[in-house]
């Protein structure tokens, strides 16, 4: 998102911006051609001409700003609802295990309340209302600790060596001894 606020315009951009159309309104009902209007508000051409074709069907109105391009699809009513959903738990939806994953959030939201969203518009939603992702606050307890100690010490330096050998490069692709 191009935006801190979550998107879109400000109120103040997105009013600059319908001014411009306005202006090009009333130079359409004037009369004036397509690349003189581009010209003078500095916009592109195939913009004055989209406008044009908005304000030939539907008047002045088709200029005005309709708002924000990003009005949330889920309410604050709505999001309070699916807040108290998601506090009984994962297992009272049905789910096998106590974890919320986007892919859960999205299938309860779907359920109950009605609306369909991404995996990413769910990550966006519950950020916007101060939710995080969470780390297990504990261990698996199959996690054998002896195990990964011992992986550390042996196998990871291993891994965690460069492959390339320390020595001068060439830049041609044949071996120097073959010219």
């Amino acid at each position: 998102m191009r935006y801190p606020e979550g998107g879109g315009l400000t109120a103040e951009r997105r009013a600059f911006r319908e001014g411009i159309r306005l202006q090009a309104g009333v130079r359409f009902a004037a009369g004036e051609k397509t690349a003189v209007i581009a010209k003078d508000l500095r916009v592109s051409v195939r913009s004055v001409e989209r406008w044009r074709r908005a304000w030939r069907e539907r008047g002045m109105d088709a200029l005005r700003s309709t708002g924000p391009a990003n009005a949330p699809t889920v309410t604050d009513e709505q999001f309070a609802v699916l807040e108290e959903e998601l506090g009984k738990g994962p297992s009272a939806h049905g789910f096998e295990d106590e974890r919320w994953t986007l892919a859960r959030v999205q299938t309860l939201i779907r359920r109950h309340l009605r609306v369909s969203l991404s995996v990413a518009t769910v990550w966006r939603l519950l950020r916007r209302h101060g939710w995080s992702w969470q780390a297990p606050a504990r261990r698996a307890l199959e996690r054998d600790e002896h195990a990964v100690e011992l992986w550390k010490k042996e196998v990871w330096p291993g891994v965690k060596a460069s492959r390339r050998r320390p020595v001068p490069g060439s830049s041609s692709r044949t071996k120097p001894a073959s010219r």
